[in-house]
């Protein structure tokens, strides 16, 4: 059995569960989600556990197994605590301006700023100008909205300018030898 799969859930105080048929719901404080399982797995409720189950030992039930089991899991801790992703903007002139919890402006080299505005359940906080994070719920989407940020100006290995995330090497590369 996938060791993945096969470790119960837990479930936090004030946090509420519902499968119907194929799609499940998690309620809690920060908000609801809601998800289409996958393939044949099934998750049950035991007390204040969550378990994901497989039918059967064929190749895609065991590949979906432990699978199904994170993506409850990050739903369960999104509707508890939520995720966050943070993004570092190097290079003179660079910087991140607020323009409210789900818009901001990015000024990135280019000869205007970038407005870039958060879908839906996701929130932006610039400490300070050099430095985003990215809060929401859902972690697919919060990592998303930072690689789409990312995007816009990915690091490059001469200088290292550009958007990266927190802690993230960037191999520097020495440029033209001079004679």
């Amino acid at each position: 059995m996938s060791r993945i799969g096969r470790s119960p859930i837990p479930l936090p105080a004030g946090v509420e569960v519902s499968v119907v048929g194929r799609r499940i719901t998690v309620k809690g404080p920060q908000g609801t989600l809601e998800r289409e399982l996958p393939g044949e797995i099934t998750v049950r409720q035991e007390g204040d556990t969550l378990l994901a189950e497989r039918p059967n030992d064929e190749r895609e039930s065991r590949a979906l197994h432990g699978l199904v089991r994170s993506l409850v899991n990050n739903m369960v801790v999104g509707v508890t605590t939520g995720f966050t992703k943070d993004l570092e903007i190097v290079g003179v002139g660079y910087r991140a301006t607020a323009q409210g919890p789900t818009k901001m402006e990015l000024a990135l080299g280019f000869s205007h700023t970038v407005p870039v505005e958060a879908p839906p359940g996701i929130s932006f906080d610039i400490p300070v100008p050099t430095r985003i994070t990215v809060r929401g719920m859902d972690k697919e989407q919060v990592g998303q909205v930072a690689a789409d940020i990312r995007s816009l100006r990915k690091p490059e290995p001469y200088k290292g300018k550009g958007v990266r995330y927190a802690g993230e090497f960037v191999a520097r590369k020495s440029g033209k030898a001079a004679k």
